[in-house]
């Protein structure tokens, strides 16, 4: 007997899996295992055990630092953590005492670049056995449910773009740390502005195959790699699964990609807009319907001969997005950098609209008579939490099937309507969340709390740097 066993936190399912999983370290002759959870941040943090102490960890789970829920983008803690509640209310935090990961053994990968290397995903329990609310996989595992006891479940689709550099320097000098410390020195890998061409993929080939050769081992669902827009510019698209698998796999993809490039002399970036000549914005587009779990139909496509981009319940999941697309911008684009990515006419969305296969739309319909009917949201970030995004648009979309909404009607000119625009900066978006009674409830008002506290901590060291751009400006001026 154990933690996990005393608190029936696996399914039977899941106790079979991790036999397998120690039968399976046993003939690959694994002799580590790295065990860690996705921050509020979407940031793999854990631990390496070695292979002899994961039966033990199977029945107990492993200890770890509940403080790294509380740091913000900088890795600084947010909160008092030596105070009452740690600062947040939360007794068990206090003192940055221990909570305790539960591997989940259907996560079990072997990875392909370090040697004799297993990787697990866990869950984050109270030593009371009760889940740690803050956990983001946690928060996306509520709103599935929630799904499921309609009989619905959630398939989504990812589109990520991120920028691939050359590693010139990885800026390691003795005056170059910090927190954050000095990024490294990059060059570019491909000029850009030949999207999509031959030409840029074979330029990139030699490291493109690693990385899809990566994906393979790791069995994400790997469908395409293209040449982006910008310099150094890269897109990789997966095929659907549902809201739990799709997020893991984002974890496990920008983690794992980031790792590999770097031992190829390589740095990859899911930054929204690096700052970098001529450059292009990364987003991440996610794609969503809703299907019965009984039978697995697509409850979003309509009638072969109906001329509606939607179901009647697509249309009120679409309505649903809308209406909470400013006060989710937070969940979608969390970090600073990304509100620099909303341009008119640039293929990112400035207002929330909707159109039939429209690039500028931020949600995008497609195939809406086919069994791969679907909704493209095209506001998000490659940065942002996996979890966080997909449960906000659960959340959002059920509202709005809930409500019985209405969408109106599409746009055909997504730049130049009378839509409500979206937030221009993250300090705007937060304000915006804050006042969310919806996500309040279903997030619990504990979390969202927590969340926009280490967000404004992040927001307020911003606004406290002296930028380029107001050193240019001013300096010479007055």
């Amino acid at each position: 007997m154990g933690f996990i066993t005393d608190h029936a936190l696996w399914t039977p399912e899941q106790t079979e899996r991790a036999a397998d999983c120690l039968r399976r370290i046993e003939a690959d002759r694994i002799e580590s295992v790295r065990i860690g959870f996705p921050d509020l941040h979407g940031i793999m943090r854990g631990k390496t055990v070695m292979a002899d102490a994961l039966d033990r960890i199977f029945s107990a789970g492993l200890s770890i630092t509940s403080s790294l829920l509380l740091k913000d983008s900088s890795h600084r803690t947010v909160g008092a953590v030596f105070s009452a509640g740690a600062g947040i209310g939360i007794g068990a935090f206090a003192g940055a005492a221990d909570m305790v990961l539960v591997p989940d053994p259907f996560s079990f990968r072997i990875l392909p670049w370090a040697n004799r290397t297993a990787w697990l995903l866990c869950d984050c329990y109270l030593p009371d056995g009760s889940p740690v609310e803050l956990a983001p996989r946690h928060q996306l595992r509520r709103q599935a449910k929630n799904l499921a006891d309609r009989d619905l479940e959630l398939v989504a689709g990812l589109e990520v773009e991120f920028h691939l550099f050359r590693l010139d320097d990885p800026m390691l000098g003795l005056d170059q740390s910090g927190q954050p410390g000095q990024p490294p020195a990059v060059s570019l890998s491909h000029q850009g502005y030949n999207y999509l061409t031959e030409l840029r993929y074979d330029t990139l080939e030699p490291i493109l195959e690693i990385l899809r050769a990566t994906c393979a081992a790791l069995d994400l669902p790997l469908r395409s790699i293209e040449i982006e827009f910008g310099p150094s510019q890269v897109e990789f698209v997966f095929g659907a699964g549902t809201a739990e698998r799709t997020a893991d796999d984002m974890i496990l993809f920008r983690s794992a990609i980031k790792q590999v490039c770097r031992r190829h002399g390589y740095h990859a970036t899911f930054m929204c807009r690096p700052a970098i000549a001529n450059v292009c914005s990364s987003g991440w587009h996610l794609h969503q319907s809703l299907r019965r779990r009984s039978d697995r139909r697509n409850l979003f496509a309509v009638d072969e001969d109906g001329d509606a981009p939607l179901s009647r319940i697509g249309l009120h999941y679409l309505a649903g997005l809308l209406r909470d697309a400013s006060a989710a911008m937070p969940f979608a684009m969390p970090t600073v950098n990304g509100y620099k990515r909303i341009r008119p006419m640039s293929l990112a969305p400035d207002r929330a609209v909707w159109g039939r296969d429209n690039r500028g739309a931020m949600l995008r319909v497609l195939q809406g008579t086919s069994s791969a009917a679907r909704i493209e949201n095209r506001a998000g970030e490659p940065a942002a939490n996996p979890y966080l995004y997909v449960a906000a648009q659960i959340i959002s979309g059920l509202s709005g099937i809930d409500d019985a909404l209405d969408p109106g009607p599409g746009v055909e000119t997504p730049y130049d309507n009378d839509a409500a625009a979206l937030p221009t900066t993250l300090e705007g978006a937060l304000a915006l969340l804050a006042g969310s009674e919806r996500f309040a409830r279903h997030f619990g008002e504990g979390f969202v709390r927590h969340f926009l506290r280490v967000k404004q901590a992040e927001v307020a060291r911003f606004n406290l740097e002296v930028s380029t751009w107001e050193q240019k400006e001013y300096f010479d001026m007055f």
